[in-house]
């Protein structure tokens, strides 16, 4: 299972729901809505739209709907994968669930994309770097089923 930004989230997310899947590519996930409100370049929407308050305020409500809440759960091997430049969902948020899963010892990859913005594969490099990498995550745990 993979996806990248919201996707990303919502891969994250599943993997702390069940253990269905061989293996996860995470790609510029929001691991933390708490850190990401108060770090990311679309602040205000956060605190002001989609929460009531901010993150101080209303804690649970920003933890609730964070993956992270869920990190306890995940046995999915999972790769993370961000842009270095990436304003949006910043590399701390990637570093999180990476750290995290390494804590529990569930096989993990940190990839960074060097220049890359949220766009994450601006360049060509920048793409063929985002495909190897999610191709032979994968690869290692095909099975022939």
């Amino acid at each position: 299972v993979t996806g990248g930004s919201a996707g990303g989230t919502m891969t994250s997310w599943i993997v702390g729901k069940t253990d269905r899947f061989k293996a996860a590519a995470v790609i510029k996930p929001v691991m933390n809505w708490i850190s990401k409100t108060l770090t990311a370049d679309n602040y205000y929407g956060y605190a002001h739209y989609r929460y009531p308050g901010q993150p101080w305020e209303n804690f649970e409500a920003y933890w609730e709907h964070s993956p992270v809440s869920l990190v306890g759960n995940i046995e999915t091997p999972t790769m993370v994968m961000v842009g270095t430049d990436d304003l949006r969902t910043p590399p701390s948020e990637a570093k999180q669930l990476y750290s995290a899963l390494q804590v529990r010892e569930i096989e993990t990859a940190y990839v960074e994309i060097p220049g890359a913005s949220h766009f994450i594969s601006d360049r060509p490099s920048q793409l063929i770097d985002k495909v190897d990498n999610i191709i032979a995550w994968f690869e290692r745990y095909r099975t022939d089923e």
